[in-house]
């Protein structure tokens, strides 16, 4: 269902400022001083803002970058002048220019206070939203026209889906869902075939150990699974090895990471060495919106998937990580850290070795004592008038920019890092 937008509740920087918020240059005359998003402070050199979108009535959650079109979900409940928002709204934006511009909503029924992962298929098609408490938990939308999704399908996974990645898998594409506990049932990994979107159909379900599962992450054939305190586990679901498939995984090994929490991954492919040996792991510790958190980033090296072990870490004071992006062809890894704003890390090379004075008590190497924190955005330190402090749940880069949802501010564009 589409909702007309509302031009009091949902403004983007054009309406605050009437003029884009990010560089001057051809058909932008304004100045810093003219553009109140262009004056957070970035730190760091680089990942200035070149324009924003504002969202003030929900709580923004997860992004997805494809082309000139970005999608938004939200989370939670916020109050909004005398009314009480639901985490049930989808916001389709255009992205081609300077300032994100809202072009279409989408407002999903049936009980759903929060809407996580939100991810398009590799060819364009599809667009998969996780959904809960429960039962509803995963939706699929035609995008046929981009900028207008269309629902397709519906999946009930029972107690809701707190994320989901999707893979196209043997010419078929596939969701795997973390499924919350309930009171009756411990979390779960859900693979669901959603090779006819308008049908989707569980074809694997396993019930996990951890308390809290959060997030997966595919990549060749792979299933990294973050299940909190148990850590980092390998599946194979196709390419490692073992027979796996998605309909019957099997397990390769596993890391607990230090500090426990394991909240989301990344495995780095270097198209420069063709080196595949780290896994990037998110640390969430306990924080409360819009001013705190905790966790670090953790480098894990899985030269031997069956024993992967932890190398390196990088860590902020007073902030911690929640999701992650990589710059591949340039090496560079784009951190959300809340509070902490965007973090820029350097991920080429030799991530496990360092000099002794880089290295923490316990051996690790600390990426930001080996110099590897290349740029800073969005982390508060200098008030904007209209705006909040940035309490950044997840970036995306795409198309040579760096996208970030801030929960309480909306969708901010960014320029990448320099090296």
């Amino acid at each position: 269902m589409h909702r007309p937008l509302r031009a009091p509740l949902l403004l983007s920087c054009f309406a605050l400022a009437a003029v884009a918020c990010g560089d001057d240059g051809p058909g932008d005359p304004g100045s810093r001083d003219e553009n109140p998003c262009a004056s957070v402070a970035t730190g760091g050199g680089g990942l200035g803002i070149v324009g924003c979108g504002e969202i003030r009535d929900r709580y923004t959650a997860e992004l997805f970058v494809r082309g000139s079109t970005a999608y938004t979900t939200t989370w939670g409940q916020r109050s909004a002048g005398t009314q009480l928002q639901r985490g049930n709204a989808i916001y389709v934006w255009d992205v081609a220019g300077d300032a994100p511009q809202l072009v279409d909503s989408v407002i999903v029924a049936a009980g759903a206070t929060t809407l996580g992962d939100v991810a398009v298929s590799d060819d364009g098609r599809w667009l998969v939203v996780a959904a809960e408490p429960g039962p509803l938990s995963l939706l699929v939308y035609d995008l046929a026209n981009p900028r207008e999704p269309v629902e397709v399908g519906r999946w009930n996974g029972g107690s809701g889906g707190h994320t989901a990645e999707i893979a196209t898998i043997d010419g078929r594409l596939h969701a795997f869902v973390a499924v919350n506990s309930a009171i009756t049932a411990r979390p779960r990994l859900a693979i669901v075939d959603l090779g006819t979107p308008s049908q989707p159909r569980e074809i694997h379900s396993r019930p996990l150990p951890a308390t809290i599962v959060h997030d997966t992450h595919y990549r060749d054939g792979l299933l990294f699974l973050n299940l909190w305190d148990e850590g980092l586990t390998i599946v194979d679901v196709g390419g490692g090895g073992l027979g796996g498939t998605p309909a019957a995984p099997v397990d390769i090994g596993r890391v607990a990471t230090v500090g426990g929490n394991a909240h989301n991954a990344w495995w780095f492919h270097d198209p420069q060495t063709n080196a595949k040996k780290y896994v990037f792991v998110g640390e969430e510790q306990a924080g409360a919106v819009p001013v705190t958190s905790g966790g670090d980033v953790h480098v894990v090296d899985i030269s031997n998937p069956a024993q992967p072990r932890e190398v390196a870490f990088y860590s902020v004071p007073g902030a911690g990580t929640h999701n992650f992006s990589v710059d591949e062809a340039r090496g560079v890894l784009y951190a959300a850290y809340y509070n902490g704003g965007v973090r820029a890390i350097d991920v080429r090379g030799d991530l496990g070795t360092c000099t002794p004075a880089q290295k923490a008590p316990d051996g690790r190497c600390d990426l930001a004592k080996m110099g590897r924190e290349l740029a800073v955005g969005l982390d508060g330190t200098v008030g904007v008038p209209g705006f909040d402090p940035p309490y950044v749940w997840g970036v995306h880069f795409a198309g040579g920019h760096v996208y970030a949802s801030d929960m309480v501010n909306g969708l901010w564009k960014l320029r990448a890092a320099q090296r």
